[in-house]
């Protein structure tokens, strides 16, 4: 903030006026206001100091794929087989993308993240780089307390914010946070059926196709024309055929006449992927192309353990 900035403190009395204005509650809005006193260091400095080197999808997949996670997968899926049977059957996403995605941001849960959530986004608001944005979630923040899915003392999440076991911000918990267990609540911390119905009901409204995969690596020929790769061609897998593009086994790609494109994060030389369009549900997820490819790949991991 500039020195004509007014100071946390006067920032904060205007942000609860204009929380209570918004129907917010007296009580939630000073439990959960008072406590802060100025901005949180160590937050700024996660915000300044964001990593900006890029990963090979190689390095990518080699950090967040290993044995490890891939057995603590398998064994959620075998430990919640009813409820995420239910959940499969309403939104139409296979179990194992949603516990790929969960041991992807969390590690199933194991770390969702430490950082009083008011306090982070309080910080990230008053500073002047996303301030409207970050305002904004701290409002839906101080709403999510004020409806009781969470004590302040549980509200807990990454330095930016996101929340819980899947890493929702407030702003994505109120469109696609969803109650598995039916108890009224949308429990994101805690209550495992609640954050498996979550990520169900986020690739549902963005578009996940039931019953279709989102993609596979495949064998290029050499010489293929590079201007082929990228989103924006999106072509029947016949005509990927007639390229030359084969799956890795070296056999025809499959004859139904879904439409995919190439993606090849390293180039031609490096893997590549036929990805379709649950490819690009993940994609809204996180805009990655690497983040996307191992969410699929881990999926496919866990359908193939024994």
């Amino acid at each position: 903030m500039s020195a004509a900035s007014p100071s946390f403190s006067q920032w904060l009395d205007a942000l609860r006026h204009d929380a209570i204005a918004a129907g917010i509650s007296v009580v939630t809005v000073d439990n959960a206001l008072s406590r802060l006193h100025e901005p949180k260091k160590k937050v700024l400095h996660h915000d300044r100091n964001q990593p900006e080197k890029k990963a090979t999808l190689t390095q990518y997949m080699a950090g967040k794929i290993n044995r490890t996670r891939i057995d603590h997968g398998q064994t959620m899926l075998e430990r919640y087989p009813t409820w995420l049977g239910r959940i499969e059957d309403r939104y139409g996403v296979p179990r194992r993308y949603l516990v790929a995605l969960w041991g992807i941001e969390t590690h199933y849960g194991a770390y969702p993240g430490n950082f009083p959530v008011i306090q982070s986004l309080a910080t990230l608001a008053y500073d002047s780089r996303r301030s409207s944005y970050f305002r904004q979630e701290l409002l839906k923040a101080l709403q999510i307390l004020d409806e009781g899915h969470v004590t302040l003392t549980r509200m807990k999440g990454s330095w930016a914010g996101a929340m819980g076991q899947c890493q929702f911000m407030p702003s994505s918990f109120y469109h696609f946070g969803a109650d598995g267990n039916g108890d009224g609540r949308i429990d994101i911390w805690g209550t495992v059926p609640d954050v498996m119905a979550s990520i169900a009901n986020y690739l549902h409204k963005v578009g996940w196709k039931s019953g279709q995969s989102w993609g596979r690596q495949v064998d290029v020929p050499s010489g293929l024309d590079e201007k082929l790769i990228g989103l924006k061609n999106n072509l029947p897998l016949s005509q990927w055929q007639r390229y030359g593009v084969r799956l890795t086994t070296g056999a025809s790609l499959p004859t139904t006449e879904l439409r995919a494109s190439l993606i090849a994060p390293e180039g031609l030389h490096g893997p590549t992927y036929l990805v379709y369009d649950n490819f690009r549900a993940l994609l809204r997820w996180n805009r990655s192309h690497l983040f996307a490819l191992t969410v699929g790949s881990l999926a496919d991991q866990l359908q193939k353990a024994p």
